[in-house]
Parts: structure tokens; sequence; C-alpha cells
């Protein structure tokens, strides 16, 4: 009686359907259009740490190996040199305060997740796409799943409003993270928010997160530390993406 009872479990965990990365896609409802006002710069306040000036990469190593990143900086812009892997900070942070401004091209390709897809982890818990990823792609006048559009936190929360602008125009994320907490067991004592602003819309409202960011499944936590920042380099066809005026404030010194 044991052992057919065993055959039968085996049979339904075989016929179990693997979870697809469709199954963590909400396409509904899309969030409201919101046009943004002007452009308005944001230079670094007192005792903000610059990462990018527009100079170098002295702040950025590759993830990959941590060797001196490879992307491509020039009339003080830092533009993803495809193939060379993601990129973050030489140093760690906990909770932060960051501000980043990036451009898709003006004459930018393809549908969907195909239009300038990069993103930002807000902590980069290890090599390839392995972090809590908020959302970098062309959302001005296309479509695709809400909770993978710019301003979302990937496969978890829609933004709140889509208030992006026209390919070839400068965007801007201002960000304030709340790093996870763990206790005893590596359990969870404290999960991540996030509140986001893009282009100066709230898009994100103190979401708590669910876990790191993961393309197929649920999202879950593994206990991890003070950890760098990471930008996307997404390896789709699209034309490379562009970043500049990136600082942050560490919040927790």
């Amino acid at each position: 009686m044991k052992a057919a009872m065993c055959f039968t479990c085996l049979l339904a965990i075989q016929s179990s359907p693997l979870p697809r990365p469709e199954d963590t896609e909400v396409w509904t409802p899309q969030p409201p259009v919101v046009p943004p006002g002007p452009f308005v710069p944001s230079p670094p306040p007192a005792g903000a740490i610059v990462l990018f000036d527009g100079t170098d990469l002295s702040n950025w190593v590759s993830t990959r190996d941590r060797t001196p990143a490879r992307w491509l900086v020039q009339d003080g812009v830092l533009t993803v040199a495809k193939g060379s892997g993601n990129i973050e900070t030489r140093r760690r942070f906990g909770s932060y305060q960051f501000h980043l401004e990036w451009r898709i091209p003006q004459h930018i390709a393809g549908d969907g997740q195909a239009r300038g897809n990069s993103g930002v982890f807000l902590a980069s818990t290890g090599d390839g796409d392995l972090g809590y990823e908020l959302q970098i792609l062309d959302s001005y006048r296309h479509r695709t799943y809400a909770n993978g559009q710019a301003g979302s936190i990937y496969k978890q929360y829609a933004p709140l409003a889509n208030p992006a602008r026209r390919p070839g125009e400068w965007q801007s994320y201002d960000i304030v993270w709340q790093a996870p907490t763990f206790g005893l067991g590596a359990m969870v004592s404290r999960p991540a928010t996030v509140t986001v602003f893009m282009n100066g819309v709230l898009v994100q409202d103190q979401r708590v997160l669910k876990g790191a960011t993961v393309y197929v499944g649920e999202p879950h936590y593994t206990a991890h530390g003070r950890a760098p920042i990471k930008l996307q380099d997404h390896g789709d066809p699209s034309a490379p993406i562009s970043f500049r005026n990136i600082w942050v404030r560490d919040l927790d010194s």
C-alpha cells in the first residue's frame, strides 16, 4: 500500500507543470500615464558620495570578477558596453538615498522587454541578476507587463504611475532604500522597503519587498549584510543604455 502511495505521489510530481516566467507577469491594470514636469537637475547634496561624476569609473567594478568596470565613459556619460557584464559599486551600503539619471537611446528598436532593458539592483547579492531590481525600460507609449515596466520593482510591484519620457530624453530615479535585516538562523527580522520617484513622480511608496528579484518563481530572501549597488548589462539587442549624475547618501551613518 505504501509503495502504491509513493508511486502515486511520484506521478503527481512528474505531472506538475514547471514554473514559467509568464506565471509572475501582471498585465492589468496598467499604471496611469502621468506626464512629468520639466527635467530638473539634482546635484549631490553635502555629504553625498558621488559614484559617477562624468569622468571615470573608479567607484565601480565588474560584478563578475571585481576587476575595474569596463563600461564606456564619454562626454560626461556612462554607457553600457554590451557583453561586458554588470557593474557594481566598490563600496557596500545598507540603507541609503540614491539618485540616478538614465537615458534610453532615441532610435530604440524592439518591443516589450527588448526596448532598452536594464536595471538598478538596490542591493547586489551576487553575480548575474541577483539582488533587488528596480526596472529600467522604455515605457513611453509601449506596453509590457505592468510589474516589468520602468519604475517597477521587477516581478513584484507595478509602479503607481507611468511618468516615462520619450526615448532620447534623460530620466531620473530618486530612491530611499531601507535594507533588510536578518536575525538568528538567517530569518528576516525586518524586510526591505523602498520608495521611488521617477522623473519627480512617486511610483513606489514605502513598498515592503517580498524578497530578492527572480525571473521565474516567487521572490525570496537570502541573508546578507551591506551590499553594493549594481547596474545591469541586460545583454539584449537593444541599443545601449546611458547613465549620469549618480550619487548616494549613506543613511546608516
